[in-house]
C-alpha cells in the first residue's frame, strides 16, 4: 500500500545540475556548481542536517543531436562515451550523491515524465492553445535551443534558443532578435500549433513570494525583475520536433517535451520516488511525497537562471509543490583557461577526468574551490595551481608554519568561520579555503573537518 505520509520531515534538497553528455566535464565545469554542490551538501551532512544530494544527466538537449552530428557518432554511441567520462570524474571528484538520474538507463523516469505532463493537462495547470511556433524557412524543422541563433532581446548579446550567457535570460526563436536557424542558416518563419502551454503569469503570486525571500545572487534578481516588469512569458512543455521523450497531445500530433520542462517534471518525479518508493506518477501523488522537503537549493552556472529561478519552480508549483520551499540558488560567473571561458563545443578546456587523474583530487578540489568563480570570473593557470599545490602538501604534512599556536582559540574561530562559509545560507568557499589553511595546522578538530568537506579526503 502506498504510504500517504512522508517517512521524513525538514530534507535540504541540495541540487546539481545535470550536465549533458555532449562532452567530457572540464575543470571549468568542476569550479562551478559541480564542485560547490558537494561542498554544501558535505558541510550540511556534517552539521547533521537530513540532505537529498541531488544530481544526474541531462541527455535531451538537442546539443546531443549537434555534437554527435559533429563528430560522425551514432547518438547512443556518444551519450555512452561522454556519459562514462562524466561518472569518471565525478567518481574521482569524490562527489558524494544521495541520488543520481540517468533517463537514458531509466525506463520508470521515461514513463513517469510524460504521464505527468498529462495529468497536469488533465488537472488545468497546464493548457493545450493555439500557440506560435518558429520553423526553419528553409528545412521546415522546429527551431529550438541549438537550432536557432540570433540576439537576446534583453541584453542584445548573440545568443542561441534557451538561455543568454550574458544575462541569463529566457531565449527562444520567438523573442530573439533576428532568429536565424543553425540547420540551414535560414531565416525564421512562423506559424502556429496546438500544443501544452504553461502560462506562467499564473502562478505570478506565488512565485514572486518566494522570490521576496529566497537567496539570489545580484544577476538572478535583475532577471526576476525584467520578467515582473515585462510579464512573465507563456511556455510551451512539448512542441514537433525530433528530440526528446515523447508525449501526445489532444491534436494527435506526436510531439517531444521541452527538454527543461522534462527537468522540473524529472526532479518531481525523481526526488518524490526517492523519498517514496513506488509512488504513483501524477501530481497529486509526487506533490505529496515532496512534502518532507522543507529547503530546495539549486547549484547553476549564471546562464541557466531563468530556468533554475523561474521554469522549475513554476513546473513544480503547478504539480503542487509550494514554491516556498525554494530556498536559495547558488549561482556563479564563467571560469576561464588563459583568459577565455572554459568551451566544450571550441575544446579549449582541461577535461575533468584527464585532470583529476593526473593530480590529487583533493588538491583540485581545494584549489577549485580557492578559485571558484562565484562573484566574478577568474582564470585559471597551470602556475598559480602548482604554487597552491606546494602550499597545500606543507599545510597537509606539517611543513608549513601555522598561522596561530597549536590550541590558539583563533584557529578554532577560524575554523568555525570556514565552516559557516560552507554552509548554505552563508556560502564562499574561497573563504572556507583560506580559513583551513590557516587553521588546520593548529590541530584544531573543526579545522579537520573542514579540510575534510574541502577535499573529500579524511584528515
Amino acid at each position: 500500500m502506498q504510504q500517504s505520509v512522508p517517512v521524513r520531515t525538514g530534507v535540504k534538497l541540495v541540487i546539481s545540475p545535470q550536465p549533458t553528455p555532449n562532452g567530457p566535464l572540464h575543470v571549468g565545469h568542476l569550479s562551478g556548481p559541480f564542485l560547490a554542490a558537494d561542498l554544501a551538501a558535505r558541510a550540511a551532512r556534517a552539521a547533521g542536517e537530513d540532505v537529498v544530494y541531488f544530481c544526474g544527466l541531462d541527455p535531451h538537449q538537442n546539443y546531443t543531436l549537434a555534437r554527435a552530428d559533429q563528430l560522425g557518432m551514432p547518438v547512443p554511441d556518444m551519450l555512452k562515451v561522454f556519459g562514462d567520462r562524466i561518472h569518471r570524474a565525478m567518481e574521482l571528484a569524490g562527489f558524494d550523491f544521495d541520488l543520481f538520474s540517468d533517463p537514458t538507463t531509466d525506463a520508470d523516469y521515461r514513463a513517469a515524465v510524460p504521464e505527468l505532463l498529462t495529468g497536469l493537462l488533465a488537472a488545468g495547470a497546464v493548457r493545450e492553445k493555439e500557440t506560435p511556433v518558429a520553423l526553419c524557412s528553409a528545412c521546415k524543422q522546429t527551431l529550438h535551443h541549438v537550432r536557432v541563433t540570433g540576439s537576446c532581446g534583453i541584453c542584445g548579446e548573440g545568443a542561441a534558443g534557451g538561455c543568454c550567457e550574458g544575462c541569463g535570460g529566457f531565449t527562444s526563436a520567438l523573442n530573439l532578435v533576428d532568429p536565424v536557424s543553425s540547420c540551414c542558416d535560414a531565416p525564421a518563419e512562423f506559424t502556429t500549433a496546438v500544443l501544452p502551454v504553461l502560462i506562467l503569469e499564473d502562478l505570478r503570486e506565488p512565485l514572486r513570494q518566494a522570490w521576496l525571500t529566497e537567496q539570489l545572487p545580484t544577476w538572478v534578481r535583475q532577471v526576476l525583475d525584467h520578467y515582473l516588469q515585462a510579464g512573465l512569458p507563456e511556455i510551451p512543455m512539448a512542441y514537433e520536433t525530433d528530440w526528446g521523450l515523447p508525449w501526445q497531445g489532444s491534436s494527435g500530433a506526436q510531439l517531444r517535451i521541452d527538454v527543461w520542462c522534462e527537468l522540473g517534471l524529472g526532479y518531481l518525479y525523481t526526488i518524490a520516488r526517492h523519498l517514496q518508493p513506488g509512488v504513483e506518477a501524477t501530481p497529486a501523488a509526487c506533490a505529496a511525497a515532496w512534502e518532507a522537503i522543507s529547503e530546495v537549493w539549486h547549484f547553476l552556472g549564471m546562464d541557466n537562471s531563468f530556468y533554475n529561478a523561474v521554469l522549475v519552480p513554476a513546473v513544480l508549483a503547478a504539480a503542487g509543490v509550494s514554491p516556498a520551499k525554494h530556498a536559495g540558488i547558488i549561482s556563479n560567473q564563467f571560469y576561464r583557461l588563459d583568459g577565455l571561458k572554459f568551451s566544450t563545443s571550441r575544446d579549449h578546456a582541461i577535461w575533468a577526468d584527464e585532470f583529476l587523474a593526473a593530480e590529487d583530487p583533493a588538491v583540485v578540489r581545494a584549489y577549485l574551490a580557492w578559485d571558484r568563480p562565484d562573484h566574478h570570473g577568474t582564470d585559471f593557470t597551470t602556475a598559480s595551481f602548482e604554487a597552491f599545490k606546494a602550499h597545500l602538501g606543507a599545510v597537509l604534512d606539517g611543513s608549513a608554519a601555522g598561522t596561530y599556536a597549536a590550541g590558539s582559540p583563533l584557529a578554532e574561530l577560524d575554523a568555525q568561520r570556514g565552516l559557516r562559509a560552507l554552509r548554505l545560507e552563508s556560502f564562499d568557499p574561497p573563504l572556507a579555503v583560506r580559513c583551513a589553511l590557516a587553521a588546520y595546522p593548529s590541530g584544531a578538530e573543526s579545522a579537520r573537518v573542514l579540510m575534510s568537506c574541502i577535499t573529500g579526503a579524511e584528515h
